[in-house]
């Protein structure tokens, strides 16, 4: 396998002989598919194995399945490749490794939460590799490292940016020479198993923020527009009927608007065809459920609705349409991963806003990240009552219909019924 230079730099960096050899820790930072977490990990489980016998590691991740998934799956052929001898307790979330007459333990952890301190505490450690370490809660940081307590251990970080206001960054990225890391920068140019098209296909998957932070891997704050792309030329006129299938999205207000879109899927791509918009506070008037279930009729327009796409914690509201006979779909309401679904979508075409849709496309223009909040990526609650339902149906429909590859994110799959109010079939999805 090829590694790069600066691969190369985290495969010795502890090794005799090399200039970083009296660094406690190392600190991976930069692009997505930057080939980071493959050479911390291979040279995590080389320096452990070659360093100590007889001692406990930790694997530590956003998930233990997200640590199976990213770095395991990968690490563990070409580990075997190379001698090593590998059994794992899936129980216990461990992993006995044995390579020539040494033997260690390696401790799977996941860091979800701030509970998730509470799991590491107790265990003495040799050493700890955090993948994916600012999405970590720092008090299991903190106590991941406070376990490292034998002659000898070192810290391995590895993580795309966030923001500049953000723990790790602050406390680690910049003190990296007073804590004795060593601190490289990986961008895409870094992983030579990439080629030209794979990181243009990366480039123009993420904007904004996101495209700063996964693409060029800088630490940058949110700021501004959240869809700062999107101007006109986003919008299109309705194309002509008949479309292949039709759903709708909802985000319900009571005090606050409540906004409705209608998509049609045609040649691949889906369209926001109609709207919905009602904001009870400008009129003075509030709606019941029954009124909006009405209005949502009303923008159907007798269509083969598949399903609505609604927040569950509009349940009251939910629960008037299923007794209407509609097929309700709970929504995914995830902002940051949904966000940048919805703009991957509509800058590849997957998504497309339509004449007519004034408030979404008003919206588009005035949705804007809260930069009052340090730390966190945080969207202003206001201008985005379309925004979310756009969202909700990014998430749930658009970015699962296989049109445009992988969806950037989980969704919680959820079961509804295929049909409409007047044709009622017992298929599940």
């Amino acid at each position: 396998m090829v590694f790069s230079k600066k691969q190369r730099r985290v495969l010795t960096w502890w090794r005799p002989g090399s200039p970083d050899r009296d660094r406690q820790a190392i600190i991976c930072d930069g692009a997505v598919r930057s080939g980071k977490t493959l050479c911390t990990g291979l040279s995590f489980f080389c320096w452990a194995m070659s360093s100590f016998q007889g001692r406990n590691f930790a694997l530590c991740g956003r998930t233990i399945q997200s640590v199976r998934r990213n770095m395991l799956s990968e690490l563990r052929p070409m580990l075997e490749r190379m001698g090593f001898q590998w059994t794992e307790q899936v129980s216990r979330n461990v992993i006995h490794v044995r390579l020539g007459g040494r033997h260690n333990d390696f401790y799977l952890f996941g860091g979800k939460d701030e509970g998730s301190a509470a799991l590491i505490q107790g265990i003495t450690l040799a050493g700890t590799l955090l993948d994916e370490a600012a999405l970590m809660p720092r008090s299991f940081v903190e106590q991941a490292i406070a376990r490292c307590s034998v002659t000898g251990s070192r810290l391995w970080f590895s993580c795309n940016p966030e923001s500049p206001a953000h723990w790790f960054y602050q406390e680690w990225v910049r003190k990296a020479e007073e804590k004795k890391a060593l601190r490289l920068h990986f961008t895409m140019e870094d992983n030579p198993g990439l080629s030209r098209a794979v990181r243009e296909r990366y480039a123009n998957t993420f904007q904004g923020t996101f495209y700063r932070r996964f693409v060029l891997g800088e630490w940058v704050a949110a700021e501004g527009l959240v869809y700062d792309f999107f101007d006109e030329s986003f919008v299109k006129p309705v194309p002509e009927e008949p479309f292949e299938e039709w759903y709708i999205s909802v985000d319900y207000g009571t005090s606050n608007p409540t906004s409705m879109g209608l998509w049609g899927r045609k040649n691949g791509g889906w369209y926001r065809t109609a709207e919905y918009y009602y904001d009870g506070r400008a009129a003075r008037r509030q709606k019941t459920d029954e009124e909006y279930a009405d209005d949502l009729a009303g923008l159907a327009g007798g269509r083969p609705v598949r399903a609505v796409v609604a927040d569950p914690s509009a349940a009251s509201f939910c629960e008037t349409l299923r007794r209407r006979g509609w097929r309700v779909r709970k929504a995914d309401n995830r902002v940051l991963s949904g966000i940048r679904l919805t703009a991957r979508l509509l800058k590849s075409g997957e998504l497309v806003i339509c004449q007519g849709c004034e408030n979404a496309i008003r919206e588009f223009g005035l949705y804007r990240w809260d930069d009052r909040y340090q730390g966190q990526d945080q969207v202003r609650k206001e201008h985005d009552h379309a925004m979310d339902e756009i969202r909700y149906f990014a998430a749930v429909v658009a970015g699962r219909s296989g049109q445009g590859g992988t969806f950037a994110g989980c969704v919680e799959r959820g079961r509804f019924w295929e049909g409409t109010p007047s044709r009622r079939s017992e298929r599940p999805l």
